[in-house]
């Protein structure tokens, strides 16, 4: 097998996590050249894979045994390929057929995906220490909050369709806190799959204690003030594979103007002027810039949920920015075991293309454009703007 070492020029920071794309491509040989094949080959499906993913890469590099032999491709860069190997390579007559696993990059900025809005669960939030609600009896702040991101993306956000679960709690913090990664992918993936959402949002408050802060002693006479503390921790997962994809932790702190035994709304207007309040939806603000820049390239992809003939329905629709003539690739989630053990989630490519003949607000109906039949591709596969 032939290690594939690629070589990028980045034109911007890389914000997203790399994934696993496998691809083939195909090429005539003519006159015996098997070599300048291999190369039509190999780029193909790498271009292919580069569509798919959002991405794209200024050269690749070969190198064989530590030995750097020769470029291989040069198209215009806006992202980053890590790596790729060649997995197979099939001659039938003078077709020579390759396959290939990509590790790519999104681009950051301008990328495909951004033209379509992706659908997130916002989960309810866990205060990690509910003794630190008690006073004001804040308790559904958990809740409150989540509500308020929920709205700030539906309302001015660009890149996310966001829907809410927030009458029960969820196992992710007992979760986290045992560190057990591999049941917070089956609890993401299940729940992304009931929901029928592409990325799920857990978050946790950290911390809501107080500072004491002394007035100056020419205010003597004045009670003293206290400043109250807000930490939030957010995580977005893939809901494909239950991957992490985002997170990042905020802190804010602002007096808190309520007297000691007051009982606080806060779903209130009251609450939100305060300056405790304020602090809260300054925070909210920033969060929503974060998560907007950070989602914007993760591939906007949508399950397939009907297959008839050359015929398809699949769950993204006018409400994710779709439209009729919009042309869509297809891809079948394929996780595979490397060498060292560890399982890595991927794609696989199909060689089908479809394109959008109907909309609906939560789904799209697309057709092959040569009207082959959709042989190998079934519910729950993926369909992926190129």
């Amino acid at each position: 097998m032939r290690l594939l070492i690629l070589t990028c020029l980045l034109f911007t920071t890389l914000i997203a996590k790399s994934q696993w794309y496998e691809t083939q491509g195909q090429a005539y040989i003519t006159n015996n050249e098997s070599e300048a094949a291999r190369v039509i080959a190999m780029e193909n499906a790498l271009k292919r894979a580069l569509l798919v993913a959002g991405a794209s890469v200024s050269s690749v590099q070969q190198v064989i045994n530590g030995v750097l032999t020769e470029d291989l491709i040069s198209i215009r860069a806006s992202g980053t390929v890590n790596s790729f190997e060649l997995l197979e390579e099939t001659h039938i007559g003078n077709m020579l057929t390759v396959k290939i696993r990509a590790d790519i990059f999104p681009q950051e900025k301008q990328c495909f995906s951004a033209d379509y809005r992706k659908s997130i669960l916002l989960t309810r939030s866990n205060i990690l220490y509910r003794e630190q609600a008690n006073i004001g009896d804040i308790y559904d702040l958990d809740s409150e909050v989540v509500r308020k991101i929920g709205s700030k993306i539906n309302d001015q956000g660009h890149y996310l369709d966001a829907k809410l679960t927030i009458k029960n709690k969820n196992s992710f913090s007992r979760l986290n806190e045992s560190m057990q990664r591999d049941k917070i992918k089956a609890l993401v993936m299940s729940l992304s799959d009931h929901t029928d959402t592409q990325f799920v949002m857990f978050s946790e408050i950290e911390d809501l204690s107080f500072t004491e802060r002394t007035n100056s002693r020419l205010k003597f006479w004045s009670s003293d003030t206290f400043d109250r503390h807000f930490t939030f921790k957010l995580y977005i997962y893939n809901g494909d594979n239950g991957e992490l994809v985002f997170d990042k932790q905020y802190r804010q702190s602002a007096p808190w103007t309520f007297e000691k035994r007051a009982k606080v709304d806060t779903r209130s207007n009251t609450f939100w002027r305060s300056e405790f309040g304020s602090a809260i939806n300054h925070t909210l603000d920033t969060m929503l810039t974060d998560i907007d820049e950070n989602m914007m390239c993760q591939p906007t992809r949508g399950k397939i949920l009907r297959v008839d003939g050359n015929t398809l329905m699949f769950n993204l629709g006018e409400n994710h920015g779709v439209k009729v003539g919009d042309e869509f690739s297809l891809m079948h989630l394929h996780n595979f075991t490397a060498d060292s053990g560890k399982t890595y989630a991927g794609f696989n490519v199909s060689s089908y293309k479809v394109k959008v003949t109907s909309t609906t607000r939560e789904s799209a109906t697309a057709k092959t454009s040569d009207n082959h039949l959709l042989g190998n591709i079934q519910i729950n596969d993926i369909a992926v703007r190129y």
